[in-house]
């Protein structure tokens, strides 16, 4: 049973000290005028799960036909009994402490209205609005941990009542019922929505802002258009922002508040004159060039109406990618936020691991399996809760340090410690830190398809890091579970090594080939060409020699002719018998 919370309780303020954020001209300023860059993440899957964060595209369409699946599998209370786990575990104060050690310095939280207010067709009384504990303990809990290390949070309505688009998955729209658009009801309840917060937070000095609606996406004028992309007016948009905005502005009137576009945040016809002194522009970026003239229009738009502008949302990429996006950001003094925190997936700063029983419910439901039983069911549920939380997660510290020191040097840094010995394996996965063309170099560096029109797996294994090398798992007798796969020619990955003293080493390869292949390994100005006879079983090439100094070798493996898969290089002392097999 929800706990319903009404209104006296509501209105109740946290007590604090000063005002956060402010527009100031073409910028985001502090409390002390001082311009402010957000580097920011969003925290997508907590409050409101998208279906391909879950590995469950094609299963679901958006959060409550994921619940409904599981309710088929679990029951009723097993599923309430999973989301409260997953609620409790997804973000903690050690993800947000450990954002701030990372260098973050704000937090998006994505809303969904379900856990403040109950949808317009249950509300006891018609146009009455129930509010619900729920939504207000979380995002009070975050506000603590955000304010204990001085990161600002953004409030982010991400599935506003009655859904705001045809993207059904990003809102958890339920089409059975009208859209935010067709339903006042739903309009008056995302209104009262924000009301409630800014009662709660106006005296928040660590609330950054109020990110009114996540991604309109919606054809006003036509409905052939239907994420509002060919839209010229924005009417009802523009309106309801209007009234969202007064009804904040009655209760606070210091917090600053972001807009998005229509089209996902990005189409901005109809909006201007703007209609409050105290706003920012947000735009999203997904999948498109990072030159300059992919964000030239929103950089016009504040120069000729004096608004700051945010990049909201971005993220689902390479490292490559993520470096030069954030660069043409900052460059252009532009804040951001990544997105997301955690999925199961490669390219966010944590990963979620899955489980043979949830593997089984996606295959069940992909028609690739057995049903599991509702025995199966929930113990894989509750494994998923607790892999979610921070302490069982995968830390990708590539991603990471694509996002902050890679934006700001072009050096590299071992991706292990690499400290030789008379026998050492160095796996070829490990290669070094660092961005393309510096730490390595591959054919496909990330994905460009809404400038290009081609999608591309940088990846293509879609294993261990989020560069454009690709990697797969490894099944030879010895390895790190992962073999660097689908090589090209001309690729190359760089590795740092340590080396006590000066000294010649022997160096040989662990590879198959479907056919011959060649390499080059690359030191200073040594250089020797191995060739690689074909081998369908894991082999060891013949054994080269390199000459190495004190202190850091930077080695460079170069493919000459493609089509091997390399597990790990072998470097030994003359005396020394190394692996054999």
């Amino acid at each position: 049973m929800k706990r319903l919370v009404w209104l006296s309780f509501l209105l109740l303020p946290i007590v604090a000290t000063a005002q956060g954020l402010q527009a100031k001209g073409k910028f985001i300023v502090d409390k002390n005028g001082r311009e402010v860059i957000l580097r920011g993440i969003g925290l997508g899957g907590w409050m409101l799960q998208e279906p391909y964060m879950l590995q469950l595209s094609g299963v679901a369409i958006a959060q409550h036909n994921i619940k409904s699946k599981i309710k088929e599998l679990a029951g009723d209370e097993n599923t309430e009994k999973f989301y409260e786990a997953w609620l409790k575990n997804h973000c903690t104060k050690a993800d947000i402490d450990s954002l701030a050690a990372w260098g973050f310095n704000s937090v998006r939280l994505p809303m969904h209205y379900n856990l403040f207010t109950l949808p317009v067709q249950q509300e006891p009384v018609k146009a009455n609005n129930t509010w619900l504990s729920k939504g207000f303990t979380l995002t009070d809990s975050l506000l603590s941990w955000c304010k204990a290390n001085r990161m600002y949070l953004i409030l982010d309505l991400h599935a506003a009542p009655g859904g705001q688009g045809n993207d059904n998955a990003i809102a958890d729209r339920d089409t059975s019922y009208p859209s935010l658009w067709q339903s006042e009801a739903d309009q008056q309840k995302t209104i009262a929505l924000w009301q409630q917060l800014a009662h709660r937070y106006k005296d928040e000095e660590w609330i950054g802002a109020y990110d009114l609606i996540n991604e309109p996406n919606w054809g006003f004028q036509n409905s052939a258009d239907k994420n509002g992309c060919a839209e010229e007016l924005n009417a009802p948009l523009v309106e309801l922002f209007k009234r969202i905005t007064t009804a904040i502005r009655e209760i606070d009137k210091k917090h600053l508040i972001i807009i998005e576009g229509n089209c996902w945040g990005n189409n901005y016809k109809g909006f201007f004159p703007l209609w409050d002194d105290n706003l920012a522009m947000s735009f999203h970026k997904y999948w498109n060039s990072t030159e300059q003239n992919s964000i030239q229009n929103f950089i016009d738009y504040r120069e000729k109406y004096n608004v700051p502008i945010w990049m909201g949302e971005s993220g689902e990429n390479s490292n490559s990618w993520f470096t030069d996006a954030i660069q043409l950001l900052e460059r252009n003094k532009i804040g951001w936020a990544w997105w997301p925190l955690k999925k199961i997936g490669i390219n966010n700063p944590l990963q979620v691991k899955t489980n043979p029983g949830y593997q089984k419910m996606i295959d069940y439901w992909k028609a690739k399996g057995d049903k599991p039983s509702k025995e199966e069911t929930v113990e894989a549920l509750m494994q998923l809760a607790a892999d979610v939380n921070i302490s069982n997660n995968i830390i990708k510290y590539d991603v990471i340090y694509a996002m902050h020191k890679q934006v700001h040097a072009s050096t590299t840094v071992p991706y292990k410690s690499n400290l030789l010995g008379e026998s050492t394996v160095i796996y070829a996965t490990d290669y070094d830190l660092g961005k393309l063309n510096t730490a390595y170099y591959d054919k496909d560096s990330g994905n460009y398809w809404v400038s290009t029109g081609k999608r591309t797996e940088w990846n293509k294994g879609w294993s261990y890091r989020n560069d454009g090398v690709d990697i797969k798992s490894c099944n030879d007798s010895l390895s790190n579970g992962y073999q660097v796969s689908w090589t090209e020619d001309g690729e190359w990955m760089q590795y740092s090594l340590f080396s006590s003293n000066e000294g010649s080493y022997d160096l040989q390869l662990r590879y198959t080939a479907a056919s011959t292949g060649k390499i080059e390994w690359i030191l200073a100005n040594q250089v020797v060409t191995v060739e690689l006879p074909a081998s369908e079983k894991w082999s060891t090439s013949i054994t080269s020699t390199l000459k190495l100094n004190k202190g850091i070798n930077q080695i460079k493996l170069k493919i000459i002719k493609g089509g091997m898969n390399l597990n790990f290089i072998l470097l030994k002392t003359q005396t020394s018998t190394g692996y054999s097999q």
